[in-house]
């Protein structure tokens, strides 16, 4: 018996001149088939990356006990201490890069069910409201009276969206949000047999020549950020047969669209 939560993908190249969703399910398709394979070769990286780093660390750590127990008055002491303390930092950015690599491009098996998505939201905004109340950020909710029924792995998911609200808190600093002040809006809705997810901000916004970018994978304009948070956001919505768009504005703000395939029948599922 098929699921009633999931969605056949389209496998066959649309022909010329096809609707602009059937090509764009054809090019998520090939996409996720693409990352699918660079997930297998994750695996083995991973097993290869891992135990060195791990025995990088203990290593440091080891040495870094044995220079603490030498007297004071060791002349290179603070300096190779200062020196272990470094090398800790680079090896945790490593390690902390892998993991950001094997989420992005390794195996995802959802586990759906059908999943109120203004529960999702309004649990997500509960849990970053200290965060955003910190940065004097006033955070805004509209959701549809409908509370879409959507099959999503509850995990997952929330790991995509939560990406999307502190990118926003992030983009609204206290100095870029003084004259029109700091507002995240997020708001679900029902439209065309779709639910519609959208979360904006009052921040910094997006240059244009850097819009058609932030999809890709290791492109950042953040510092010490490693370019995986917002492809890994659009993995996760598209392997649950949804899509993201963006629309930014300098010094005016960003926002994120999300549409999601509807539960076709909850009696069923």
């Amino acid at each position: 018996m098929p699921d009633p939560l999931s969605q056949p993908r389209e496998p066959q190249r649309p022909a010329k001149g096809a609707p602009r969703r059937k090509r764009r399910e054809y090019e998520q398709h090939a996409r996720l088939d693409q990352l699918a394979e660079m997930g297998k070769l994750a695996a083995g990286l991973a097993h290869e990356l891992k135990n060195p780093l791990s025995t990088l660390k203990l290593n440091l750590q080891l040495l870094e006990e044995d220079l603490a127990a030498l007297p004071d008055s060791t002349p290179p002491k603070q300096r190779s201490l200062t020196r272990i303390t470094t090398l800790k930092k680079e090896a945790d950015r490593l390690r902390h890069t892998l993991d950001d690599f094997l989420r992005f491009a390794g195996r995802l098996e959802l586990r759906t069910s059908p999943v109120p998505l203004n529960r999702v939201v309004e649990e997500l905004v509960d849990f970053i409201h200290p965060q955003a109340q910190a940065n004097k950020i006033r955070v805004h909710t509209a959701l549809a009276a409908e509370n879409p029924l959507c099959p999503l792995d509850d995990n997952l998911f929330k790991q995509a969206l939560l990406n999307l609200l502190l990118n926003a808190i992030q983009a609204m600093p206290p100095e870029c949000c003084k004259d029109r002040g700091a507002e995240l809006l997020v708001r679900t809705l029902v439209s065309k047999g779709q639910a519609i997810l959208y979360v904006s901000d009052t921040g910094v916004g997006i240059s244009p020549e850097h819009l058609p970018h932030i999809f890709d994978a290791y492109f950042t304009t953040k510092k010490g950020g490693t370019g995986l948070g917002l492809p890994t956001t659009r993995r996760i919505i598209e392997e649950h047969h949804g899509t993201i768009a963006v629309q930014s504005e300098p010094n005016r703000g960003t926002s994120f669209r999300i549409e999601l395939p509807l539960v076709v029948d909850s009696t069923a599922a």
